[in-house]
């Protein structure tokens, strides 16, 4: 989350250069094991002391800092407000730790020096609740690269992705309900969502990462520019109502009719779903998907051809 700040956190640097002097006197000590084993001489007292020392380095009387930056006005930031409101500093029993981190992400930062693509890959769940959002480029972007997502229905992509897909959750998209449901009933979905993704196994989250990135084709730019063009339409056609009672010939057409949606995974089985308290039943995958179930490419070539009349 972007925010207005000075520079980088002192103790976030101080951190990451400590880190940086200890993994690479670790790969140091490595290769000269590597010769010691041959020797059957494990390690020298010289790197057991050099070892020790850094350690120690790592070592802090204070708190691990929340956020990597100084902020410009830190006392009146929201999220640091929020997380101040719930106690989350980052002490050693917190069960939840925080790293905000308010810039943008590139290969040259000191800090997290990685591009956006790779850290969302080393992510395990994207989460964006929000209470609203005309679309959500970060969920459609995380089920481009694979990785299962939360999103809700009052934001574009999760409506887009309700009115596509029969069952999202199968393809690791959970979509909590803020429309019809109070904020409490909102909030114990959305655990429902956590407590279900926690505890599958590796094998499981494996396939589901496959199944969400099956569904990229669906965000492909040839399917959503009929949609971008199916809302320009839409608000045309309300508020110069009078052009459209023309003849179809001299005004292109889009079909408004609801898309055919993707099926459910082949591999879920019927055996494993879980109900839901909130909403529609949870398919539960148990295997991998041998085979292709479904011709996404077929379908969305399909979409093209019969929803653009003109």
């Amino acid at each position: 989350m972007p925010a207005a700040t000075n520079n980088y956190n002192v103790e976030a640097l101080k951190g990451q250069a400590v880190t940086k002097q200890l993994h690479d006197v670790v790969e140091k000590i490595t290769e000269r094991v590597g010769q010691r084993i041959f020797d059957k001489d494990m390690l020298a007292e010289e790197d057991v002391v050099t070892l020790k020392r850094h350690l120690l380095a790592l070592r802090r009387d204070t708190l691990p800092p929340v956020v990597t930056h100084n902020m410009v006005d830190s006392g009146a930031d929201p999220i640091l407000m929020e997380l101040r409101r719930l106690q989350l500093l980052n002490s050693r029993h917190d069960r939840v730790k925080v790293v905000f981190h308010p810039e943008f992400l590139n290969s040259h930062n000191p800090v997290l020096g990685m591009e956006y693509e790779e850290f969302v890959r080393g992510c395990h769940l994207g989460v964006f609740p929000s209470y609203y959002e005309p679309w959500g480029y970060t969920p459609a972007e995380c089920t481009v690269m694979g990785i299962p997502s939360v999103t809700t229905n009052l934001s574009g992509f999760g409506c887009f992705i309700e009115e596509n897909v029969e069952n999202p959750a199968d393809y690791g998209i959970y979509i909590v309900d803020r429309r019809l449901k109070s904020v409490e009933e909102s909030v114990n979905q959305l655990t429902e969502y956590f407590m279900h993704f926690c505890q599958k196994s590796r094998r499981q989250r494996i396939n589901m990462r496959n199944r969400t990135e099956r569904l990229s084709d669906l965000l492909d730019w040839k399917r959503m520019e009929i949609e971008y063009r199916k809302a320009r339409q839409l608000a045309l056609r309300r508020v110069y109502p009078e052009l459209f009672e023309k003849s179809s010939e001299e005004i292109p057409f889009v079909d408004m009719s609801e898309p055919e949606k993707i099926p459910r995974p082949a591999s879920a089985s019927p055996a494993s779903t879980i109900r839901s308290t909130f909403g529609s039943p949870k398919q539960e995958p148990d295997s991998a998907d041998s085979v292709p179930y479904f011709d996404l490419e077929a379908f969305t070539n399909m979409s093209l051809n019969s929803e653009i009349v003109g």
